[in-house]
């Protein structure tokens, strides 16, 4: 029943900022109960960990090439999870991901038993 649903990607240019969000759904609590993550797969590419965040928002970790400029958070109460992307590049370029789990936040995408459907975001030159 429990769904994740991610939503704010687009296309934009270099140097721009966007917010991603991802809604949790079918279960009350959802949300705080469950380390929530951001991982995104390029064309030809492998799906790659971008950034975590434990059930309180305690803990976050960052993939290093996004840890000056991007920033998860999340607001329990409305079983939300976000991703703020500041400074963009091209290489940023990918579908977003979202996923969720009992266990603290890691790096491993095997570590998540839930995963939304992605949201696309293009970065042009």
């Amino acid at each position: 029943q429990v769904q994740l649903v991610e939503s704010g990607g687009g296309l934009v240019q270099t140097g721009d900022s966007l917010r991603l969000s991802c809604a949790a759904s079918g279960r009350t609590y959802f949300a705080s109960t469950h380390a929530m993550a951001w991982f995104r797969q390029a064309p030809g590419k492998e799906r790659e960990f971008v950034a975590a965040i434990s059930w309180n928002g305690g803990t976050t970790i960052y993939t290093d090439s996004v840890k000056d400029r991007f920033t998860i958070s999340r607001d329990n109460a409305k079983n939300t999870v976000y991703l703020q992307m500041n400074s963009l590049k091209p290489e940023d370029s990918a579908v977003y991901y979202c996923a969720a789990d009992r266990s603290r936040p890691t790096l491993n995408r095997s570590g998540y038993e839930y995963w939304g459907q992605g949201t696309q975001l293009t970065v042009s030159s």
